[in-house]
């Protein structure tokens, strides 16, 4: 889940950099990614281990939901929308929660760069989300 407060988007789209229709297709985009399960998990499973006739048996793989593979789907549609060069910016701010800055140095590039080229990005998945 994300704070709205401390989300990236919200921050841009609080202060006029981004417009409503942009600022929604982020919205889709983080829902999906957080319906797919895509975000980084946790290297422990904390559930019961299955008990089968008094030992414990191996756990079975869990098969994902379809609305989870719904949800990846469109992540990767959304993401073959925006194109190769700003699917990855689109993927630190929107999904990630990563700050415009952050992003930019992660990826080597200009200060001031990323807020155009994500709104570039946003437009395209709008485009896809027919907003």
């Amino acid at each position: 889940m994300v704070n709205l407060g401390e989300s990236p988007v919200s921050w841009l789209h609080a202060r006029g950099r981004l417009t409503d229709r942009q600022f929604a297709a982020a919205e889709l985009l983080r829902q999906d990614w957080e319906r797919a399960g895509l975000s980084p998990q946790v290297t422990m499973r904390w559930d019961p281990a299955p008990i089968a006739k008094g030992r414990r048996a191996a756990p079975r793989a869990l098969d994902a939901s379809l609305s989870q593979l719904a949800a990846r789907d469109r992540v990767s549609a959304a993401m073959r929308a925006a194109g190769p060069g700003l699917s990855d910016i689109l993927w630190r701010v929107a999904c990630a929660g990563e700050g415009i800055a952050a992003a930019e140095k992660a990826l080597a590039w200009p200060s001031r760069a990323g807020k155009l080229v994500l709104t570039l990005a946003l437009d395209r998945v709008a485009e896809y989300y027919c907003l």
